[in-house]
C-alpha cells in the first residue's frame, strides 16, 4: 500500500513537471513565479474523480453539470488559468480576490501572494465551496479564504484587492469589483462583448478601467444576479442558429427563408496557416459591423450540409431584414497547411453582403492583422460615453464598454 502510494507520488510529480513544461514550451505560461507555483501545487488532488493522466492534462476537467447535462463548474484548462495569472501580476503580500472557485486556481495565486498575502475565492454554488474548502485543506491550503456568496457583490469582509481574478464568463463588470479594487490594483475578467469572449487584464484609469491586454478565453457562465444569456433565433430546427448579446429586432421568419435559397460564396485572397489564430479578425468584425452575430450550427453532417462556417460554435455573422452572410474558408494548399478566408452568404442580397464582409476580412488584414491590440474601455453606466467614428460602443446593465483598435 505504501509503496504504491509513493509510485502514486512519482507519477504524478512527474506529469506536473510535464505539464509545466508543455506550458512553458507554448507561451501560456512566461514568468518564474506562476512556472514555480504550477510546479507546487498538486493538481490532481482538486480532481480526485479522474486518473493522474487526466489531472494533468492540459484540458478542463468537469465536475458538476446541470439537469441538461451542460456543465456548470469545472477544474480550468492549465493553460487558460496561467494565461490568466501572468495577466495579473500577483506578487508577494498582495490581498487577491477569485469569483467562481475550485480551489485549484486558489492555491495557485496563494504560492504566488506567498506567507505575507491574502486569497479570498468566492462562489455561488455551496456544492462548489464545499468541495474548494475540502481540497484546499488537503492541499495544505487551510489559511486560503473560500466564502459563499454571489459574487456580483464582492466580498466587502475581505476588501479591498490589489488583484481581482475572475474564472467565470460575465456579461458585465459590477460597481462592487469597481469599488473594492485597491489603488493601483487589477481585475483579470472574461469578458463577454456582442457574444465574443476575451480574458481583459484592466487597471483604473481615473473613472474608468482601460485594457492593458486581452486574450480569447472562454468560461462556463456566471450564475445569480449577474447573469444573462444570449438569445437564440433558429433557423432549421436545432441545427443552425443565430446568437444574439444584444437587443437588436430581428426578422426570424425573413432569415429562415433565406437559408432556403441558394448559397452564395467569396472569396478574400486573405490567407493563413493551418495553426494561426484568428480571433483578431473576429474581434474586428464585431468591432465594425453594426448589424452583428454569431452563427452555430450542429456537429452532424447534416447542419454542415446548411452551413458550413469557421467555427460552429460561434462565427460573425452579418445580418439583413431578410438575408445574412458569415464567415468561412477553405484550404488552397494542403502542403503548407494554407487556408483562406472566405464568405458564404444567403437571401435576395445575398451577393451585397458578401461584398461588405470580404472588404472587412480585406481591411482587417491590411491595417490591423499584424498591428497593435484593439483596446477596451469601460465607463460606469452613468458616465455618458460619446460616440466617435471607428470605435464600437457597448450598452450594458452596469457599464459601457468601448472597443478601438490603433
Amino acid at each position: 500500500m505504501a509503496n504504491a502510494a509513493v509510485a502514486d507520488s512519482a507519477q504524478a510529480d512527474a506529469l506536473r513537471h510535464a505539464l509545466v513544461e508543455e506550458l512553458v514550451t507554448a507561451g501560456s505560461i512566461a514568468s518564474l513565479e506562476v512556472a514555480a507555483a504550477f510546479r507546487t501545487v498538486p493538481r490532481h488532488l482538486f480532481a480526485p474523480e479522474v486518473p493522474l493522466q487526466e489531472a494533468y492534462a492540459n484540458d478542463i476537467v468537469r465536475t458538476k453539470r446541470d439537469e441538461h447535462g451542460v456543465t456548470i463548474s469545472s477544474v480550468s484548462a492549465p493553460w487558460l488559468q496561467a494565461v490568466m495569472l501572468e495577466q495579473a501580476q500577483i506578487g508577494p503580500g498582495m490581498r487577491c480576490l477569485e469569483i467562481g472557485s475550485g480551489g485549484y486556481n486558489a492555491a495557485l495565486m496563494a504560492e504566488l501572494v506567498g506567507p505575507d498575502g491574502e486569497v479570498t475565492t468566492v462562489d455561488i454554488d455551496a456544492d462548489v465551496t464545499d468541495r474548494a474548502r475540502r481540497f484546499l485543506d488537503t492541499a495544505g491550503y487551510g489559511h486560503v479564504n473560500v466564502v459563499l456568496a454571489d459574487a456580483e457583490h464582492g466580498v466587502p469582509q475581505h476588501a479591498p484587492f490589489d488583484r481581482i481574478i475572475v474564472t467565470v464568463g460575465v456579461f458585465d463588470v459590477p460597481p462592487a469589483w469597481w469599488t473594492q479594487l485597491a489603488e493601483g490594483g487589477r481585475i483579470v475578467v472574461p469578458l463577454r462583448v456582442r457574444g465574443l469572449s476575451r480574458s481583459l487584464a484592466l487597471v483604473r484609469d481615473g473613472d474608468h478601467l482601460v485594457s492593458v491586454g486581452h486574450e480569447m478565453a472562454g468560461f462556463v457562465a456566471v450564475q445569480g444576479v449577474g447573469a444573462r444569456a444570449e438569445r437564440l433565433v433558429t433557423l432549421h430546427g436545432e441545427e443552425v442558429g443565430l446568437r444574439f448579446d444584444d437587443d437588436q429586432p430581428v426578422e426570424a421568419e425573413g432569415l429562415r427563408e433565406a437559408l432556403r435559397l441558394p448559397r452564395v460564396q467569396a472569396w478574400s485572397g486573405v490567407t493563413f496557416g493551418g495553426m494561426e489564430p484568428f480571433d483578431g479578425l473576429f474581434l474586428w468584425l464585431a468591432t465594425s459591423l453594426d448589424r452583428f452575430c454569431l452563427l452555430s450550427r450542429a456537429r452532424t453532417d447534416a447542419a454542415r450540409g446548411l452551413v458550413d462556417p469557421a467555427s460552429p460554435i460561434a462565427t460573425p455573422t452579418l445580418l439583413s431584414r431578410d438575408g445574412f452572410a458569415y464567415v468561412a474558408f477553405r484550404e488552397v494548399d494542403p502542403q503548407t497547411q494554407t487556408y483562406e478566408f472566405g464568405v458564404y452568404a444567403h437571401g435576395v442580397d445575398a451577393e451585397g453582403l458578401a461584398a461588405t464582409l470580404i472588404e472587412q476580412i480585406r481591411l482587417w488584414d491590411h491595417e490591423h492583422r499584424r498591428g497593435a491590440a484593439a483596446k477596451f474601455t469601460i465607463y460606469p453606466a452613468s458616465v455618458p460615453v460619446a460616440r466617435v467614428p471607428g470605435v464600437r460602443v457597448v450598452p450594458k446593465r452596469h457599464t459601457t464598454v468601448t472597443i478601438s483598435w490603433p
